[in-house]
């Protein structure tokens, strides 16, 4: 799978909500209802971070829902990669990128939102065939000042700000022409999935979808 075909891929995940849920799964057998929740509430891309002992479980719970479409993030070797597609990952999110990883993501025909925080490093991904980033780590780069700097010289190129958004500042990114949805944990607060409370995950997952 070409990085061109891969970023089409991943254009189109993006493009199903303006939200992508970042999540740190503790206990996958929270992984399927949190997924059912977040899914009702009009957010089907969901981003399990490879950050947790549950998180290739949760991959395979949430892998089995309807309408949803679930990512493996936190991406950093070849071997998360082919672990990642085996659990039923449909896609992967890393927050940087290096020759090795994106060649695993070929490999396993993995579609792959590679992470880039620089013009160089958007125009080193850009030049590979990569027109659909994750602008990572988003506020600490520079917010959105900075990615709207970044695309007036470089409009070719889309991206998922993630690392910092929240409910108070995502429409400063999402209001961008070069911004296709952007990635945020609020949605599903640790407290919250702890407590079962599905009912208040997808009411915060409701309110993130109507941003877009």
């Amino acid at each position: 799978m070409t990085p061109m075909a891969q970023s089409e891929a991943t254009r189109a995940i993006a493009a199903r909500a303006p939200i992508i849920p970042v999540l740190v799964v503790e206990d996958a057998a929270t992984a399927r209802p949190l997924a059912e929740a977040l899914v009702a509430g009009g957010l089907p891309a969901l981003e399990v971070t490879l950050r947790t002992p549950a998180a290739l479980e949760a991959i395979r719970a949430m892998a089995a829902v309807a309408g949803g479409i679930v990512g493996a993030g936190t991406l950093l070797t070849p071997e998360d990669v082919r672990a990642a597609k085996a659990a039923g990952a449909q896609f992967g999110v890393s927050p940087g990128a290096t020759p090795r990883l994106i060649e695993a993501c070929i490999a396993e025909e993995l579609p792959l939102l590679p992470g880039a925080a620089t013009a160089t490093e958007v125009m080193t991904l850009f030049e590979q065939g990569y027109d659909m980033l994750k602008f990572f780590p988003a506020e600490a780069a520079g917010g959105a000042p900075a990615l709207k700097a970044i695309g007036a010289p470089i409009p070719q190129v889309s991206f998922c700000p993630t690392g910092g958004v929240s409910p108070a500042n995502a429409m400063a990114y999402l209001s961008l022409p070069n911004v296709i949805c952007a990635g945020g944990s609020w949605v599903a607060p640790a407290d919250r999935v702890a407590a079962g409370d599905w009912a208040a995950i997808e009411a915060l997952a409701r309110a993130a979808a109507a941003l877009g």
